[in-house]
């Protein structure tokens, strides 16, 4: 009886520590999932104006977001790629890193300037479908359209 009562025991606390391991893991998931309307992680945007300006025909500045912490696209004529901090609303990128391919003279002044204001980006909202990014020496936000 000793021994039936010790592998109880054994057993009880096997799925005890299951059971407490799995309930710290959902919380952490449905607070992930709470914030979703907020969360950028794995979404993919398409840049409609910078500062209030429309971009260029044929533009193919994008804004992705691949996973947590993450940040890349395609400034206009070259591929960049940095680090992402996001907190509530507040939003820091960078530092970007960039290929450094020949481009047409307009792509490179918006991608220029599209870059810079990335760097400088400080909060963001999403709606309506758009997300709006509101950057520091700039008057209005980037706008941005979902490219899914």
């Amino acid at each position: 009886m000793n021994t039936q009562m010790r592998r109880l025991g054994i057993a009880l606390l096997v799925c005890l520590f299951f059971v407490s391991c799995n309930a710290e893991k959902k919380p952490m998931q449905s607070a992930a999932s709470a914030s979703a309307p907020g969360n950028l992680d794995g979404t993919q945007w398409s840049l409609e104006t910078l500062a209030g300006k429309p971009v260029i025909a044929n533009s193919r500045a994008t804004l992705t977001f691949p996973e947590a912490g993450k940040v890349a696209g395609n400034g206009s004529c070259n591929r960049f790629t940095g680090s992402a901090e996001i907190n509530g609303s507040a939003i820091k990128l960078g530092p970007l890193a960039a290929t450094r391919m020949m481009c047409e003279p307009d792509a490179t002044n918006q991608e220029t300037g599209y870059l810079k204001a990335l760097e400088g980006a400080q909060r963001f909202e999403m709606k309506n479908g758009k997300l709006y990014l509101y950057a520091s020496g700039t008057e209005n936000p980037l706008v941005f359209h979902s490219a899914r």
